[in-house]
């Protein structure tokens, strides 16, 4: 049976880098080591963003709903036995809008992770608003200590 936990605000500081303002997840509610994390963002008038993002029509911009997606891969990422506290760089990402993400709203992640070798890692996440598809992501991950490790051999070439 895999292991199971959630993480508090303050917990989830030992597996996510980034600290506010752009720490993007304020609960941490399944994580699954090495496989997947699960979460949510909740979206007040108060957030940074909201005065400048679009005044009288405020709303999450994409580009921080990728970077509040990629955060919860991340924590799938770094529970892993030996990569807390490693840095982690995204490589690429795919991401999806299927509606807009405003104050008021809580913006519940899924991810998971597809592959992680070498310290590359692919993942999906997806985030939804009242169980409705808001957004989803497909990205590649890259852990620079694990990566750099990494000596092809032969049989890569």
């Amino acid at each position: 049976m895999e292991e199971k936990f959630a993480l508090n605000e303050v917990e989830l500081m030992k597996y996510q880098p980034n600290r506010y303002p752009f720490l993007l997840i304020d609960r941490v509610t399944e994580v699954i080591p090495g496989k997947s994390a699960k979460g949510y963002k909740n979206l007040t008038n108060n957030e940074w963003f909201v005065p400048v993002h679009f005044p009288g029509n405020p709303n999450m911009p994409g580009c921080l709903q990728i970077e509040a997606m990629a955060q919860m891969l991340t924590v799938a990422i770094l529970s892993t036995a030996g990569m807390e506290g490693k840095v982690v760089h995204s490589y690429k990402h795919n991401g999806t809008f299927h509606k807009e993400v405003r104050p008021g709203d809580r913006l519940d992640m899924e991810s998971e992770i597809l592959s992680f070798k070498r310290g590359l890692c692919t993942g999906r996440v997806k985030g939804y608003i009242d169980g409705e598809l808001a957004c989803e992501l497909e990205t590649v991950v890259i852990i620079p200590d694990v990566f750099n490790q990494y000596k092809p051999t032969k049989k890569d070439k």
